[in-house]
């Protein structure tokens, strides 16, 4: 369900860890999701001509039946950070469209995505 590919960084367990505890919360928070197809991506750039600190770049894709195209990406020059801003972020981005998809349920123009329950 949840893919993580890295990008000018080396795979690490640690980085795999860090993007599951982050996102398992989101998971439990929102149970629909759980059919989707979440992509996430992780990416580092420095630059070889210039000293300086790394950034790194988490960049997120959430794709299914339900939540359709949902991206976000968020950057910061600690792993850690930019992934607890992409969770975040995410989180937030999810609320609103449950917030739109409850709207259009009520007016009953969702109603056969929503009967339908093979996304779960």
């Amino acid at each position: 369900m949840i893919k993580i590919v890295f990008k000018n960084l080396d795979k690490s367990e640690l980085a795999r860890n860090i993007v599951t505890d982050r996102l398992n919360p989101i998971l439990e928070k929102f149970p629909k999701i759980k059919g989707h197809r979440i992509t996430v991506t992780l990416e580092m750039e420095n630059s070889p001509a210039q000293a300086g600190l790394d950034y790194f770049k988490v960049s997120t894709m959430i794709t299914g039946p339900l939540y359709k195209n949902i991206k976000l990406e968020k950057s910061s020059e600690n792993l850690y950070l930019a992934t607890a801003a992409a969770s975040d972020g995410i989180q937030a981005l999810l609320g609103k469209q449950s917030l739109k998809l409850r709207k259009i349920k009520k007016s009953g123009k969702i109603k056969k995505i929503m009967e339908d329950k093979s996304y779960e």
